[in-house]
């Protein structure tokens, strides 16, 4: 692990910066109404601001052929460095027809606003069954990240980008703390090493378990959920930033731990998306990264912990980032504790598992989870909000 004196090196060196100046603004914003126009989906957009602010460094823009090819069949950029998603911005063929090489193309968001530019220097179709098959492990549109595949458009546009405003989150501007403000926040508490936490799920006890045991041998710990696209029926960001505004107060030692969110949209990838997310975590300044159960799955489209193995497909180090490996957490009744196998003694019968789909199911019929799974002031929280969407 290469560290520098700004902590753990960004992937690929540099943090990249898309950001743009106010002298570039003000020439971006003076061609507006003569550069041809692309709207981005949620997705895309969130893709260009995690390029822009230095997220998905090294990455400078969306990927061309060269990059995107290796990383579809071998998880890495063109340059050998380790990458495990693709990060492209497909559109439809009517779209693609007008636009030329070496053009600039303004980047709309779904309201029509200028949020962008794409320098392109390329346009590229691409085999979508063999996108899905690699990175998702299935072809079946059932699969959420591979619906996506599927129903956008055929034409890749590749190219550098820059990012015209960085506008507070609407909702949580307050945990808007990008990598390079990370990084500092890092330095100044003085933290050498610091494990990241993902999730797109309110936190329950088996998820404090983990990052309470990582936090006993690191520096800091770095919660990151994840508040870009998810699917429909996940819990919505601002419930799961509740929950962990009350377990900030209540149950974690503030001075030992950062809440912040990762602007990100979920692809749902598993394995892949498990080392996407670390080198995200790293561009942040993470020196370690938690890795569960079922990282990033979805239905029974991966292994219990394919997202583990996967690491060990590297070399020792070429990740730049450790991953800490946890076995599937529950509560030991024998033991009265949250545990593992690995610790507990106990029978099957005296653990208590409860998967998210069973607590949105209790939630739904007006249950609150038991206080073995979550924590009853974050069970109280979810039950409201479960009963107001319905």
């Amino acid at each position: 692990m290469t560290l520098i004196n700004d902590g753990i090196a960004p992937h690929g060196g540099t943090l990249i910066d898309r950001l743009v100046s106010e002298e570039q603004k003000a020439e971006f914003l003076s061609k507006a109404d003569f550069l041809p126009q692309v709207t981005l989906d949620d997705r895309a957009l969130s893709d260009l601001v995690m390029i822009a602010i230095g997220g998905f460094s090294p990455l400078n823009g969306f990927m061309g052929q060269a990059d995107y090819e290796p990383v579809v069949t071998d998880m890495r950029l063109a340059s050998g460095l380790p990458w495990a998603v693709p990060v492209t911005l497909s559109v439809s063929e009517a779209v693609a027809a007008p636009l030329k090489e070496g053009m600039l193309v303004r980047l709309n968001d779904k309201t029509g606003r200028y949020v962008g530019v794409l320098e392109l220097t390329e346009k590229y179709t691409y085999d979508k069954q063999k996108e899905a098959v690699n990175v998702y492990r299935t072809g079946e549109d059932k699969h959420p990240g591979v619906k996506v595949i599927y129903e956008q458009g055929p034409v890749n546009l590749a190219g550098p980008v820059w990012l015209l405003e960085r506008d507070p989150h609407p909702l949580f501007p307050n945990y808007q703390i990008d990598p390079a403000a990370s990084r500092a926040m890092f330095r100044e508490r003085g933290w050498k090493t610091v494990v990241g936490f993902q999730t797109r799920n309110p936190i329950h006890r088996a998820h404090e378990y983990i990052q309470k045991c990582a936090l006993e041998t690191v520096d800091g710990l770095f919660l990151h959920p994840l508040v870009g696209a998810t699917k429909k029926d996940d819990i919505p960001a601002d419930v799961r930033m509740r929950c962990y505004e009350i377990m900030m107060d209540r149950y974690f030692p503030q001075d030992r731990v950062i809440l912040a969110i990762n602007p990100s949209a979920m692809r749902y990838a598993g394995p892949r998306e498990a080392i996407f997310h670390a080198l995200i975590r790293k561009n942040y300044g993470c020196t370690h990264f938690i890795v569960g159960r079922d990282h990033a799955g979805v239905g029974d489209y991966y292994g219990t912990y394919d997202a583990q193995h996967i690491f060990d497909q590297f070399e020792p180090g070429e990740l730049g980032i450790t991953p800490m490996k946890f076995e599937h957490a529950f509560y030991c009744t024998r033991t009265g504790t949250m545990a593992t196998s690995k610790t507990s003694p106990s029978t099957k019968e005296e653990r208590i598992h409860l998967s998210g789909t069973k607590v949105r199911e209790m939630l739904r019929r007006g249950e609150l989870p038991p206080p073995e799974f979550s924590r009853p002031e974050v069970a109280a929280e979810l039950s409201r909000a479960m009963q107001v969407q319905s």
